[in-house]
């Protein structure tokens, strides 16, 4: 199977608390890569071996909470297909939807964009999967029967409402794995500062200029 082909990002909207994704500009991206609030977003901080038994897969992954039945979350694991680095996360629990979360500390009022890389490994005949995204208990995202896709992008928006914003997501797959990558959470600046920005640069090049010219 070819893994690397290139896909085109997924991207959701949702109407009330949930708003369309928009990239604005360079200065943007700059910010938002300095305000990262998913901790071991890229799963690369445990081993692919659990140290206390050599014997097994590493069923730790640090900054994050597991729950749901042991047999599904034990099959939560460090794996070494990643979208990036050298860590991924298989999602391989084959009785029920099982769960991993984190709390991120949030600004209320203010806009985020969540993003995650998401691969499966099913095909017919043996396709009985499913995959959820979670915002503060708001589910986003459910999709079932995810057939074979290398890494694929997907970006949301939301604005969270307390000082603290739980990020959860439900996975299970009875005959294969599915694989969680690079989950980020990062804010998204208000027009208006952008827009500052925007005439803050404008007047300093008609400033240049205009000492030129004098």
């Amino acid at each position: 199977m070819n893994l690397t082909k290139k896909l085109p990002i997924i991207v959701l909207s949702f109407t009330t608390t949930f708003v369309s994704t928009a990239v604005i500009t360079n200065t943007y991206n700059t910010a938002a890569q300095a305000a990262e609030l998913v901790r071991n977003g890229g799963f690369e901080l445990d081993p692919l071996v659990d140290p206390n038994n050599l014997n097994t897969t590493n069923p730790n992954v640090t900054d994050w909470t597991k729950f749901g039945d042991p047999m599904d979350t034990s099959l939560i694991k460090m794996s070494n297909f990643p979208e990036s680095g050298n860590h991924g996360l298989s999602l391989g629990g084959f009785v029920d939807l099982s769960y991993i979360s984190q709390t991120l500390s949030t600004q209320p009022g203010q806009k985020y964009e969540l993003s995650y890389y998401l691969s499966s490994i099913d095909g017919v005949p043996d396709l009985d999967n499913q995959f959820q995204t979670f915002v503060d208990g708001n589910k986003i995202f459910d999709q079932k029967n995810i057939s074979y896709q290398a890494y694929t992008p997907y970006k949301f928006n939301f604005t969270a409402d307390a000082s603290s914003t739980e990020l959860k997501f439900g996975s299970v797959d009875r005959h294969a794995f599915l694989y969680l990558d690079n989950v980020s959470v990062k804010p998204v600046p208000e027009s208006s500062t952008i827009g500052g920005i925007a005439v803050a640069g404008l007047l300093g090049i008609w400033l240049k200029k205009k000492k030129a010219i004098s």
